[in-house]
C-alpha cells in the first residue's frame, strides 16, 4: 500500500484533494474493469464469431 500511496503522491493528481483522487482512481478502475469484461466476453464467445478482412484490399485490386 506504501508503493501506491508514493506512486500517486508522485504522480499529476498527487497535488489534488482526496476526493478528487478517489474519483479519479475510480474512473480509471472502472474504465479497467470493463475492459477485462470486454475481453472475457470476447474470449468466451470467440468461436460465434466470424471475421472478413477482405475489404483491406478492395482499394489494391
Amino acid at each position: 500500500m506504501h508503493t501506491i500511496n508514493e506512486i500517486i503522491r508522485q504522480s499529476a493528481i498527487g497535488t489534488l484533494s482526496k476526493w478528487y483522487q478517489s474519483a479519479i482512481l475510480l474512473v480509471f478502475s472502472s474504465i479497467v474493469a470493463i475492459l477485462f469484461t470486454m475481453l472475457f466476453v470476447l474470449l468466451a464467445n470467440a468461436s460465434h464469431l466470424t471475421t472478413n478482412f477482405s475489404y483491406l484490399f478492395e482499394g489494391i485490386m
